[in-house]
């Protein structure tokens, strides 16, 4: 009578799914060694703008791009804008009105973002430009990533990243655009929610608050 052999149980987590090592004041350490700084990219409302503003931006933006030595990627994240706060707080201050001419408008105001709501999705975009870090930028040594310390590679990463994040933040000044260096906090919570989709995204409490890791095991 054949027999069953037993199998181990599965005690893969969630954290060997995740490429990310750690974060580290701005930088991210892959579990591979490599490495990325990011910043975040205010939007403009490229259809408000002339036809001549329009072009300019385009060839400016294009000349950025061209500009650069370095390989960068381009994150584009969507997700919808939770609004319930903005009418509490709007039902509030309706309340608090004594004039009715004032208080009227504020509540036609209220039903109008209503019904925006209800007709159409209203979405909340955010732009990235990520720096990445090969470990191969650091010689014969990171051709070996097993054999390396992680304080010195993140020191190696914040040397070669630093100045290449430094200019593409002035090129993108430049260009009039916004940006600015994510941090501990900010890069926290952007990979959180890239791991962990939902339909507004969740804003966590400090890190520095949480005893344990963010993510438990499976």
């Amino acid at each position: 009578m054949p027999t069953t052999k037993p199998t181990s149980p599965v005690k893969a987590s969630t954290q060997s799914f995740i490429e990310i090592e750690e974060i580290k004041d701005d930088v991210v350490l892959m579990k591979d060694f490599s490495a990325a700084a990011v910043i975040e990219v205010g939007a403009v409302n490229f259809w408000l703008l002339s036809t001549e503003e329009q072009s300019s931006m385009i060839y400016a933006y294009s000349e950025l791009l061209n500009s650069l030595s370095f390989p960068v990627q381009i994150l584009i994240l969507s997700k919808k804008i939770d609004v319930s706060t903005y009418l509490d707080y709007l039902e509030e201050k309706i309340n608090k009105q004594s004039l009715d001419i004032l208080k009227k408008r504020m509540l036609g105001y209220r039903e109008f973002i209503k019904s925006i709501i209800k007709i159409n999705t209203v979405l909340e975009k955010r732009f990235f430009f990520v720096v990445p870090f090969s470990p191969l930028e650091m010689g014969i040594s990171g051709a070996n990533p097993g054999s390396l310390n992680k304080e010195y590679v993140f020191t190696r990463a914040k040397t070669a990243l630093y100045p290449k994040r430094d200019n593409l933040l002035r090129l993108i000044t430049k260009i009039g655009l916004k940006g600015s260096i994510l941090q501990h906090q900010e890069l926290t919570e952007l990979y959180y929610n890239l791991y962990n989709p939902s339909a507004t995204g969740r804003r966590l409490a400090p890190i520095e608050s949480y005893t344990d890791v963010v993510m438990s095991s499976s």
